[in-house]
């Protein structure tokens, strides 16, 4: 997003892991899964059950989610026929008569079209962990004015990609001796390190607010006149995400099945003083710009699709790609299409599901959690060639 940081829901899931159509944020390594593995098309129940889990069967390729997912494969499409996926699982060739089809096919057809032109296969074992994220709403302005007094920043011209004396590359800045150095962290940025040296694209009412739609990585600045401002991400300072709601439950002040994201606003806001510095302990922070016309972007530069869209981690799964996802949270079976990544959205079978705008949204993305099956469809010919990756 940019990759919408994406960044995640807010669910405990997603603030232990947070993504995001939402920028790229440091993660640890992850053992590369083995060339996908075909399976049928599309698949029986059984091959999209996992082990021990009772997962709910909904109709498979049902129209609504068939054409869905074709709206948003063909919005993907530009970008699919030029960009190189990093996968090496396919190529750009493997994707243009796909579609060249998508753009001739009914959504009567759509079914079909997903069924019979695609290989559908499994990576690795195919056991998947599925979260959300939302476009949240938030109080915003244009301008600082009385209640507005928290800015939302534009990217820093200090901020650039550098190498450090240690060796360590990454984004940085250069200091006053020519040094290249981490940039500042979300700490030094509240207390005033980029005052009068980066501009202020808006400026919200509320802090709390900003930090959590910083997780998603784009939202909607509701305007004292009426209006609304969209904003997604632009760049991210490189330091560490670090999930609050992970803290919270091994500090043992939420309980493990109790630290979503309803529960640890809450949390913050009866403990002021507390909740400020828990914010702080995660030391990413996110830059914004303004988006005109659809959006928000996803990490191919498209707008992503409600109920259409979700991110992955584009070293398995190629940005463009459908998926089909079985799930134990029923909402989230179904057909998706891989247009987004996250921070914190690594693995093979690693998905966040995107779910708008709105108060539906964010309860659906906030308390998204689910555990279940995924299958990826690639283009016809592509598993013969595949090899286990590195």
């Amino acid at each position: 997003m940019r990759v919408l940081l994406r960044a995640l829901a807010l669910s405990a899931s997603l603030l232990v892991a947070a993504c995001a159509t939402r920028g790229p944020q440091p993660a640890e390594p992850v053992t590369p899964a083995p060339a996908p593995t075909p399976v049928p098309s599309p698949p029986p129940p059984e091959n999209a059950r996992a082990a021990g889990a009772s997962l709910a069967t909904p109709a498979l390729l049902n129209a609504a989610e068939s054409s869905r997912a074709l709206r948003a494969f063909r919005i993907s499409c530009p970008a699919l026929v030029k960009r190189q996926d990093q996968s090496g699982l396919t190529t750009v060739a493997d994707w243009r008569p796909l579609c060249a089809e998508a753009a001739t096919v009914t959504e009567a057809g759509a079914p079909a079209f997903f069924r019979d032109r695609f290989e559908w296969v499994r990576v690795g074992s195919g056991e998947a962990f599925a979260t959300g994220y939302y476009e949240p709403e938030i109080r915003g302005s244009r301008t600082r004015q009385p209640g507005y007094n928290t800015p939302v920043y534009g990217v820093p011209q200090d901020l650039t990609r550098c190498t450090r004396p240690d060796g360590g590359q990454g984004r940085g800045r250069i200091d006053e001796t020519g040094t290249c150095v981490l940039y500042y962290t979300r700490a030094e940025i509240e207390d005033g390190a980029l005052v009068g040296k980066v501009p202020e694209i808006a400026w919200v009412a509320d802090p709390i607010d900003l930090f959590f739609l910083q997780i998603q990585g784009s939202g909607r600045l509701l305007l004292p006149d009426g209006g609304v401002m969209r904003i997604g991400y632009a760049n991210q300072n490189g330091r560490e995400y670090v999930a609050i709601g992970r803290l919270l439950r091994e500090r043992n002040i939420l309980p493990a099945g109790g630290a979503d994201m309803k529960a640890i606003v809450a949390w913050i806001r009866a403990n002021p003083e507390e909740g400020r510095a828990l914010m702080r302990e995660n030391l990413s922070y996110i830059f914004f710009k303004e988006l005109i016309g659809p959006g928000p972007l996803g990490a191919l530069n498209v707008p992503v699709t409600p109920r259409g869209t979700v991110a992955t981690d584009p070293k398995f799964v190629p940005l463009g790609a459908p998926a089909y996802l079985l799930m134990e949270r029923p909402e989230a079976s179904g057909l998706w299409v891989a247009q987004d990544t996250g921070g914190a959205i690594k693995g093979a079978n690693r998905f966040d599901t995107f779910w708008g705008a709105g108060a539906w949204a964010e309860a659906t993305a906030g308390g998204m959690s689910s555990k279940g099956r995924a299958i990826i469809l690639l283009p016809k010919g592509t598993v013969a060639r595949a090899q286990p990756l590195p």
